[in-house]
């Protein structure tokens, strides 16, 4: 049993890596070469998402050393967000980023992030 804990964790520490960061950036090199724009959406705000997610977990890092599941859980929000049949990366951007971004009144589609200033 303790050969299959061991397994176990270092299954764990390569699939991690794999599903937020190596599948990710092969998709994105695919999705740039690629002439369709949908596929340049969902790894945008995949990225955008990822970013966030790695800023939270640093600011909230003594609260989540304390929820042992962490990790697995965010593996499998990671997957749910890159997998293809699931586009859960541009449907989190479409349901809540852009709603947020919309409501603080940042103006969307400006080519400069300087531009996004509102104007009083």
């Amino acid at each position: 049993m303790a050969n299959f804990g061991s397994f176990l964790s270092h299954l764990h520490s390569v699939a991690g890596p794999a599903v937020t960061l190596l599948y990710p950036l092969y998709a994105s090199i695919c999705a740039i070469e690629s002439p369709s724009k949908n596929d340049d959406e969902q790894w945008l705000a995949y990225w955008i998402l990822y970013s966030f997610l790695t800023l939270m977990e640093m600011v909230a890092e003594p609260v989540l050393y304390w929820i042992p599941v962490w990790y697995q859980i965010k593996v499998i929000f990671v997957a749910w967000l890159v997998l293809p049949h699931f586009r859960g990366a541009s449907f989190m951007y479409e349901r809540f980023v852009r709603e947020q971004l919309i409501k603080y009144g940042v103006k969307l589609g400006t080519s400069s992030p300087h531009n996004n200033k509102v104007e009083e």
